[in-house]
């Protein structure tokens, strides 16, 4: 195939990438500390209405790694970050829930979704402009 044929089809090949998308947000677990949990939401294609979730744990300089957790619905994706403890969160999206330990940067069983507890520490959310942040609870007036 000569250039002038190839040429309309490589004008058009960026436009299969549009829509797609790699975003992240981090919870700094200790500002003073490179000790953090960051989710990422990956698209592959403009078509997908699910895309990846990984989480990247990282305490340096014990550990840093990054865990998929599994296939997830981005039309008001939503992912709740809860302190559970000892170093151990649980994250919770729609009905699926995964628990993570950043002593050693490990994955753990984690509870059923609708049995999740914790100090809620805040929401994950990608808006409707394919960004992905996260968002502190609201401060009760008690406080």
């Amino acid at each position: 195939m000569t250039l002038p044929m190839r040429l309309p089809f490589i004008l058009l090949a960026p436009l299969l990438l549009t829509g797609c998308f790699i975003e992240t947000s981090t919870y700094s677990i200790d500002p003073n500390t490179d000790h953090a949990i960051t989710v990422r939401v990956e698209k592959g294609t403009f078509w997908a209405k699910e895309g990846t979730l990984r989480v990247i744990m990282s305490r340096l300089p014990e550990c840093q790694r990054q865990l998929e957790l599994g296939s997830v619905w981005l039309s008001g994706l939503q992912v709740e970050l809860f302190g559970n403890g000892n170093n151990v969160y649980t994250l919770r999206a729609d009905d699926q829930a995964w628990q993570i330990d950043t002593t050693d940067c490990t994955g753990r069983e984690a509870p059923d979704a609708d049995a999740v507890t914790g100090l809620p520490l805040g929401i994950f959310e990608l808006g409707d402009d394919d960004k992905l942040n996260f968002e502190k609870p609201e401060a009760s007036a008690d406080e």
